[in-house]
């Protein structure tokens, strides 16, 4: 009979003495309230504080996807060094661009006074955006402006005889296509002309390289050096490559006097066959140690020096 406190269990007895049961009235407590949530689903715990974190932190970069690049289509630099050497070096620039609450350091500072001295847009974005532009999170970068190149007719036309044309055979690291202008300038050549495809082109990196001498040698991109190679020699230029294979030397060329162009190859496979044939000669440059080679820019400003030596005497 229910309340009787001479049934079985009606009574507990404790350290504290006797004491009655519920009656069945806590029989709702004793089934539990289901599984326990999850960690980051509880609200106070910490992994649900950093998953609230990355949520928010991925609402704020969302921007980045939507970002539109500078007008006018060149390249970004991105990097506070590659930016203030880009500045140093006085390549053409469409804007910088620069994050804001960016920590600033002499990087950043030189960089906006070159900017201002250049007058230069200088255009202040959210940190999110610059990231996105460019993958850098330096908060800083230059749009360059796209390099305007001649053609190959242009140069040829503008050339005065003898002319001395340098011609690129796959050069693909930038900073040698850049030493190669350098040298081509400093030793009187007329222009430069390199493949517009599986070769390097006229980027910051580039420019840096030729010290500014991208801004005073008309360079040309062409299709097909094969073809430019004989073009050239309708146009009267003795064509020259450059082999470290060679079996004729720098030495033994006799038409530094003439209208030459001086076909350089790439850094590892040197002249392609068919440039090859396509030349008129074929030399190399003697060293003391027949195990050691030439890298592109090195080897040009050889065969430049020789040249430009032999027509000053």
């Amino acid at each position: 009979m229910a309340g009787n406190s001479s049934r079985k269990g009606a009574v507990r007895t404790s350290k504290k003495g006797p004491s009655s049961g519920s009656g069945g009235n806590n029989k709702k407590r004793l089934s539990g309230k289901g599984p326990t949530p999850k960690a980051e689903d509880r609200p106070y715990h910490a992994a649900a504080k950093r998953k609230k974190a990355a949520s928010k932190d991925t609402r704020e970069r969302a921007p980045r996807q939507k970002s539109a690049r500078p007008k006018g289509g060149g390249e970004l630099v991105a990097g506070r060094n590659a930016v203030v050497e880009a500045l140093r070096e006085g390549v053409p620039a469409i804007e910088l661009i620069v994050a804001r609450s960016i920590d600033v350091d002499d990087r950043i500072t030189e960089s906006l006074q070159l900017a201002l001295s250049a007058h230069l847009p200088i255009r202040e974005v959210h940190r999110a955006e610059v990231e996105g532009l460019s993958g850098s999170s330096q908060g800083i970068l230059l749009a360059i402006k796209p390099y305007q190149y001649s053609s190959f007719e242009e140069i040829m036309q503008r050339a005065p005889k003898p002319n001395l044309i340098v011609a690129l055979d796959g050069v693909t690291d930038p900073r040698n296509l850049g030493a190669v202008v350098r040298s081509a300038a400093a030793f009187g050549a007329h222009g430069v002309v390199m493949t517009e495809r599986r070769a390097a082109a006229m980027t910051a990196s580039a420019w840096k390289s030729s010290a500014g001498a991208a801004a005073r040698l008309p360079i040309a991109q062409v299709t097909n050096l094969a073809r430019t190679i004989e073009e050239a020699k309708e146009l009267g230029c003795f064509v020259i490559g450059l082999d470290g294979e060679a079996d004729k030397n720098l030495n033994e060329m006799k038409v530094a006097k003439e209208s030459i162009m001086i076909v350089v190859g790439s850094e590892g496979k040197g002249l392609s066959r068919l440039v090859r044939e396509k030349c008129d000669l074929v030399v190399s440059i003697p060293m003391r140690a027949t195990t050691e080679s030439l890298n592109a820019s090195v080897a040009t400003s050889i065969a430049l020096y020789w040249v430009d030596e032999q027509r000053r005497s």
